[in-house]
C-alpha cells in the first residue's frame, strides 16, 4: 500500500478522496490554484502546494507541474479525482514514465473508451448491445447522409470525443439533418478539438441506467450493481438513486454480465462506470464507458456499505478486489442530488457569487454531505459550479425519498442562486415518487417543477418584519450599553414614544407591491397588522443569520441576509427578496448614499473627533451627539477618510440628518 498520495484535483472530490486515504493511513498532498489558496481541500491533507493562476489550463490541467509535484514531496501515487486530468491518456502515460502509479485504469482503456466510435466498435467485438447506428471513420457529409437515413428517425448525432451533454444534436427528419450535423461539428470542434461524429437511433422514453465496475491486476472484475441517472437537464445528471426502479434480478444479471464483459474487454483495471440505454420494453444498449470514479458513486457506497475509494488505492496498489460478486449485496435504497449554483429557472445557467450563509444537514446514518466548501467561499466563474452531494439513504425508495425531502429543506445556501428549491420541487412531484419517469422528466413535468411564482408568503412578510426589529432590538442594546444612561427610554428600540402609544410602522416592498405593517410592541411579543390580518409574533436570532420564530403559535424558522434595505429570505427552500422601509429608523446606519453617516436621533452635537482629511479606521470615533442626556457615539462603518462634516459643537440635529461623509482612503 502506499504511504503518500497526491490527488490532482479539487473542491468534492479531492476532500473525499483525502478522508479515505486518513482513514488508511496514507499521506496527502494537495494541489491548488491562487484562487483556491484557502480551499477546504487544501486544509484537507498534509501538504499542499501551489501550481499556477485561477484559469485550470494553467493550473489543475498542467500535468507537468502535478508531478513536479508528486516528485518533490515524494508521493507514490497520483489520484486523479473526477474531471480535469481524470481520463487524460496522455497524463497516465506521464505518470508512468516518472515511476508514478496512476490510480486509474491503464493508458490504453482510456483511448479506446475515450472514443465513442471506437468504443462501439470494442463493445460489438465483445458481444455488448448497441444502439443501431453508424460509428464508422468515412465523414464526409455524402456518407453520414446516407447512413442517417438508414439509421431512421429520431436519430442522434453525436460527438466521438463528446462528453457532459456537448456536441449533440437530436434529428426529427432528414431535410434537417445537414444544418445540424455542421452545428454539432462545429460545438464539437470548440469544445473538444475533434469534429468527428457517430449517429445512433434516437430513443424517445429510455432510462440511463450505468453499472459501476471494478476490475484488478489479478483478473477480477465485478459490479457493485447499478445506478438509475435518468433525471438530467441539458444531458447532464441531477439526481441519481440506487438501486434503478424496477430492476428484476435477473434484468440486473443481464446487465451487470454486459458491464463485465465491457470491462474485461479493454483489459481494464481500477474503477470505472459502464453507462446503457434502458428501453421501455427492457432491451438495453451499451451507451460509453466512463474510465474514472463517477459523481454519482457515493449511492452505489451507501446500497453496498463499501468505501469505492478505498477499493481504487487497493487495486491500484496491486491488491486484489477486497469481494466477489457473490460477497456483494444490496441493502437498502439511497438518492444523490447535486446542489449547484445555478438558476434552474434561466435554463440551468451556472451562478458565480459568495456563500453568504450555509448550513448543511446533520450528518448521520441516514445523511450524507460531501463538499468542498465552506461559509464565506467563492463559486467563481473558473471551476464547476457544483457545490455539494447531498446523498441519503433508508430501507426502501420511499423511506428514502423522506429523508432526502427532509434534508432539502434542511439544507440552507445564501448570496448565491442555487438549485435546492428546484430539488426540493423535483423530489416531490408525485410522477417520480411513482418511479414514472426517464430523460425526458424535466421536460415532459416543466408545469410542476417550475410552478408560477406566487406573491410573497403572509409568513415570509411577518418573519422579515420579525427580523427587522429583533436586529433594531439588538443595536438598540448596543447604544444603550455604551452611552452614559442604559437604562433611559430614549435609547428603548420598543416603541415608546411620549404621550402616544407603543407603537411602530414600517414598509415591506416586493415585486413593486408597497406592503404597510403596524407593530404594536407587548412585552417580548409583537402584534402586526397587515393586509387585513393580525399576527402574534415572538422569537430570536439563532446566530447572526438564522431566525427562530413563533407565528401565531406556530414555529417558523428562516435565514436572512441582508445589504441595506434590501433583504433575502430562504424560508421552507425558498428564496424571497424584498425591501424593507423604515420611517422610524431611530439608529445609526451603517451605510447611507455617498458613504455618509446620519443622526440616529433628534439631538445636539456634543463633541467632534475628527477633521475633514483625516484617515480612519472602522470602528473609530467620529462625533458625539446628545438627546435628553443620552450621549451617543457615532463611529465609522468602514475604514477611510473623512470628506466633510456637516455640524460644529453645539448644533441641533434633526433625525436622519447627515452628519458627515466618509470617501475612500486611495
Amino acid at each position: 500500500m502506499f504511504n503518500k498520495i497526491l490527488i490532482a484535483n479539487r473542491g468534492e472530490i479531492a476532500c473525499r478522496v483525502a478522508k479515505t486515504a486518513k482513514k488508511m493511513g496514507i499521506a496527502t498532498v494537495a494541489v491548488y490554484s491562487e484562487v483556491d489558496a484557502n480551499a477546504m481541500h487544501v486544509k484537507a491533507c498534509d501538504e499542499a502546494y501551489l501550481i499556477g493562476p485561477a484559469a485550470a489550463t494553467d493550473s489543475y490541467l498542467r500535468a507537468d507541474k502535478i508531478l513536479e509535484v508528486a516528485k518533490l514531496s515524494g508521493a507514490e501515487a497520483v489520484h486523479p479525482g473526477y474531471g480535469f486530468l481524470s481520463e487524460n491518456a496522455g497524463f497516465a502515460k506521464a505518470c508512468a514514465e516518472a515511476g508514478i502509479t496512476f490510480i486509474g485504469p491503464p493508458e490504453s482503456a482510456i483511448i479506446s473508451m475515450g472514443s465513442k466510435s471506437e468504443a462501439k466498435l470494442v463493445m460489438t467485438e465483445a458481444g455488448v448491445p448497441l444502439v443501431p447506428g453508424y460509428h464508422g471513420d468515412d465523414q464526409s457529409i455524402e456518407t453520414l447522409k446516407a447512413e442517417s437515413k438508414d439509421v431512421g428517425f429520431p436519430q442522434l448525432i453525436k460527438a466521438t470525443a463528446g462528453g457532459g451533454g456537448k456536441g449533440m444534436r437530436v434529428v426529427t427528419k432528414h431535410e434537417d439533418f445537414e444544418d445540424l450535423l455542421i452545428s454539432c461539428r462545429r460545438e464539437a470542434k470548440a469544445s473538444f478539438g475533434d469534429d468527428k461524429v457517430l449517429i445512433e437511433r434516437y430513443l424517445t422514453a429510455p432510462r440511463h441506467v450505468e453499472f459501476q465496475v471494478f476490475a484488478d491486476s489479478h483478473g477480477n472484475a465485478v459490479h457493485v450493481f447499478e445506478r438509475d441517472c435518468s433525471v438530467q437537464r441539458r444531458h447532464k445528471k441531477v439526481i441519481e438513486e440506487a438501486p434503478a426502479p424496477g430492476m428484476s434480478e435477473a434484468l440486473r444479471a443481464e446487465m451487470g454480465k454486459a458491464a463485465i464483459d465491457s470491462a474485461k474487454a479493454i483489459n481494464y483495471e481500477g474503477a470505472g462506470t459502464v453507462e446503457f440505454l434502458l428501453d421501455t420494453d427492457n432491451s438495453f444498449y451499451f451507451m460509453e464507458m466512463n474510465t474514472r470514479l463517477q459523481v454519482e458513486h457515493p449511492v452505489s457506497e451507501m446500497i453496498s456499505g463499501q468505501d469505492l475509494v478505498g477499493w481504487q488505492l487497493l487495486v491500484a496498489s496491486g491488491e486484489p478486489l477486497p469481494l466477489t460478486q457473490d460477497q456483494l449485496k444490496i441493502n437498502g435504497h439511497s438518492f444523490e442530488a447535486r446542489i449547484y449554483a445555478e438558476s434552474p429557472d434561466n435554463d440551468f445557467l451556472p451562478a458565480t457569487g459568495t456563500l453568504e450563509y450555509l448550513k448543511t444537514p446533520v450528518e448521520n446514518a441516514h445523511v450524507r454531505v460531501d463538499t468542498g466548501v465552506m461559509q464565506g467561499d467563492e463559486v467563481s466563474v473558473y471551476y464547476d459550479p457544483m457545490i455539494a452531494k447531498l446523498i441519503v439513504w433508508d430501507r426502501d425508495r420511499d423511506s428514502a425519498l423522506r429523508q432526502m425531502k427532509t434534508a432539502l429543506l434542511n439544507y440552507k445556501i445564501m448570496g448565491v442562486n442555487t438549485n435546492l428549491e428546484f430539488l426540493s420541487t423535483l423530489f416531490s412531484v408525485p410522477a417520480f415518487a411513482n418511479e414514472d419517469f426517464d430523460t425526458g422528466f424535466i421536460e415532459k413535468n416543466e408545469a410542476a417543477l417550475f410552478p408560477q411564482r406566487e406573491s410573497i408568503p403572509k409568513d415570509v412578510i411577518a418573519l422579515i418584519s420579525l427580523y427587522q426589529l429583533l436586529k433594531k432590538n439588538n443595536q438598540a442594546d448596543a447604544r444603550r450599553l455604551e452611552s452614559n444612561d442604559p437604562h433611559s427610554l430614549w435609547g428603548s428600540n420598543h416603541g415608546w414614544q411620549m404621550n402616544l402609544d407603543s407603537k411602530h410602522s414600517i414598509e415591506i416592498v416586493s415585486s413593486e407591491v408597497v406592503i404597510p405593517i403596524s407593530i404594536a410592541f407587548d412585552d417580548d411579543s409583537y402584534l402586526l397588522n397587515f393586509e387585513e390580518s393580525e399576527y402574534s409574533l415572538s422569537g430570536r436570532m439563532l446566530d447572526e443569520n438564522e431566525l427562530s420564530a413563533s407565528v401565531d403559535g406556530r414555529k417558523r424558522t428562516a435565514v436572512f441576509t441582508q445589504n441595506g434595505q434590501e433583504i433575502t429570505v430562504l424560508f421552507e427552500g425558498r428564496v424571497w427578496n424584498a425591501t424593507v422601509i423604515d420611517s422610524h429608523q431611530n439608529l445609526l446606519e451603517d451605510e447611507s448614499a455617498a458613504g455618509g453617516l446620519i443622526a440616529p436621533m433628534p439631538s445636539s452635537v456634543v463633541a467632534i473627533e475628527v477633521n475633514v482629511g483625516d484617515s480612519v479606521k472602522e470602528g473609530d470615533a467620529l462625533m458625539v451627539v446628545e438627546a435628553m442626556k443620552m450621549e451617543h457615539t457615532i463611529r465609522a462603518p468602514s475604514d477611510g477618510k473623512v470628506s466633510e462634516i456637516f455640524f460644529a459643537v453645539g448644533d441641533q440635529v434633526e433625525d436622519g440628518e447627515e452628519l458627515l461623509s466618509l470617501g475612500s482612503d486611495s
